[in-house]
């Protein structure tokens, strides 16, 4: 509903009359500036068959450096957000946003350009790094032109944003590739970031926090390390199909080492990336394991079934992101109607509700064959994506609600920093233990190739259908067992992504409140927070 100008004073209102007529156009804005964000994570997840495709098609790359063009950016991205959040309360998030936006725009492009598999890992780490200073920037300014009365709706419309651009990724990917080369995925960002800019010049206002805290340097790097560390581990374990070496327990305990003293040094710090404080309220805490471990689960599952579609059932590009658009869908249309389910069955059963649908829908993936229908799989998608969306929403408007609005850029940072490390640790563990079970199924059917060309073709679906291309008819059998070993390494990593789904549920279900509660009242003398009226 449209507040009125009286009773916004009348509530404390710190939004000036002429950014409240236009929040709704400021919203499209932001959700143009977020939907290159996440698009380009999506166009990515048809694009993974072309790019591991050896040249001139593609960059030959494997599924290790697959699963680190896709987490360099993630990692970077989650890294940064904390820093990112402050910079935003520090210095104006509007500011913040179009410097972030830039970064992207400059990284889209040199990725588009890339020859080999590190040059891309690089260049999406420097799109990571444009992507930090956006996504926290633009749900910090999404809290400060709306008031509390219509952030649900609106947190629920950005939430929508996310599936538009799972939508519209896949099927822009595949029609990109259909016609260019595979760097065409990247390089379609860049009209999109110039757009973005101009209307973000024109039409959304600055804002910051009257009392902003200090960049934390030595928690980002702590954070970066430890979450690097960590993950090279889980990926390097998959991609040796041994997860008890000792370079890689020694990688992984490193990795946890770091962030444990990344913690211990945030208690300490008097200007800390996040107050740990903000986790001895459990409402809190339940929602940010909730958002994180459904991303754990869904990032981790998308990875696979990009593979299923192209690989194992040969369709293209293009019609694989058609078979993506239920997921998408779903969320489009029940992301912004889920504050509805909320106020009527309320939080706690909105969001373990969804949680429990996720988790079926990825077990229902053990459903699934080399001849399966593949309507079958759309009903799965479809209802993934109404899972999601009956969490996204209420559990981001519980985080962004749990603090005061001044600290609307740490309260987005630290939202999107756990969707992202979910979403990280989701494509590096169920991608390893896809790897891994692969591995464990074809291994037999390799024995008869020399020593060499064995560990090649055992790196991935896409490597074993290289090899076997080239041995023309003799290689016909070993296309069936490639296929055979992947759907059942897929039925292993559902499990296990269905598994986290049920753990998250657990969580919310326990401590997630029954309704929103009230907001945390504002520090009293506290001068209130300047909203530029569009400059």
């Amino acid at each position: 509903m449209t507040t009125s100008a009286a009773s916004r004073d009348s509530q404390g209102s710190r939004v000036p009359e002429s950014v409240h007529r236009r929040r709704w156009v400021i919203l499209g804005v932001l959700m143009l500036s977020l939907l290159i964000v996440v698009l380009d994570n999506s166009i990515l997840n048809v694009a993974i068959k072309t790019i591991s495709t050896p040249e001139p098609v593609g960059i030959g790359a494997s599924q290790s450096e697959l699963e680190w063009a896709i987490n360099a950016y993630t990692l970077v991205f989650a890294g940064l957000l904390f820093t990112a959040g402050l910079l935003g309360d520090r210095i104006g998030r509007k500011k913040v946003l179009i410097g972030g936006l830039v970064v992207f725009g400059i990284g889209s492009a040199l990725a588009a350009e890339s020859g080999t598999p590190v040059q891309l890992i690089a260049f999406r780490a420097v799109m990571g790094l444009g992507a930090a200073f956006v996504m926290p920037a633009t749900l910090a300014v999404l809290m400060n032109v709306f008031e509390r009365d219509e952030q649900p709706k609106a947190i629920g419309i950005w939430a929508g944003g996310v599936g538009l651009a799972i939508a519209i990724g896949p099927i822009t990917g595949g029609l990109l590739l259909d016609h260019f080369w595979w760097g065409s995925v990247f390089l379609v960002n860049v009209p999109i970031v110039i757009i973005a800019i101009v209307l973000m010049l024109a039409l959304v206002p600055d804002s910051k926090d009257p009392k902003p805290g200090r960049v934390d340097l030595v928690g980002v790097v702590l954070s970066v390390v430890g979450l690097v560390l960590l993950v090279y581990g889980i990926i390097k374990g998959g991609d040796e199909g041994d997860f008890t070496s000792a370079q890689v327990l020694a990688t992984i305990a490193a990795g946890l080492a770091v962030l444990v003293a990344f913690v211990l040094y945030e208690k300490r710090s008097d200007h800390p990336s996040f107050d740990i404080n903000y986790f001895k309220n459990k409402v809190f805490s339940a929602a940010m394991a909730g958002i994180a471990l459904v991303f754990f689960a869904m990032m981790g599952v998308t990875f696979f079934a990009s593979f299923y579609i192209q690989s194992v059932r040969g369709y293209s590009p293009l019609q694989t992101g058609a078979f993506l658009l239920p997921l998408a869908a779903a969320q489009l249309i029940f992301a912004p109607r889920a504050r509805l389910v909320v106020d009527r069955l309320g939080v706690r059963v909105t969001t373990t509700g969804g949680l429990v649908l996720l988790a079926a829908m990825l077990a229902a993936f053990t459903l699934l064959d080399q001849d399966s229908p593949m309507w079958v799989m759309e009903i799965i998608f479809f209802f993934m994506g109404t899972g999601m969306a009956h969490v996204m929403t209420p559990t981001s408007v519980v985080i962004m609600q749990s603090l005061p609005r001044e600290k609307a850029g740490s309260a987005s940072a630290l939202s999107n920093t756990f969707r992202q490390v979910g979403g990280a640790l989701g494509i590096a563990v169920l991608g390893s233990v896809l790897s891994t079970a692969y591995k464990n199924g074809i291994e037999d059917q390799l024995l008869p190739l020399p020593a060499g060309l064995r560990d090649a073709a055992s790196a991935s679906i896409e490597a074993t259908l290289g090899v076997a291309e080239k041995l023309g008819p003799r290689g016909e059998a070993l296309v069936g067992a490639a296929n055979d070993s992947f759907v059942h390494a897929m039925h292993i990593t559902a499990l296990c992504g269905a598994g986290v789904a049920v753990l998250s549920a657990v969580v919310t279900g326990l401590f997630l409140p029954r309704k929103p509660k009230d907001p945390p009242a504002e520090h009293s003398g506290e001068q209130p927070e300047k909203v530029g009226a569009g400059h």
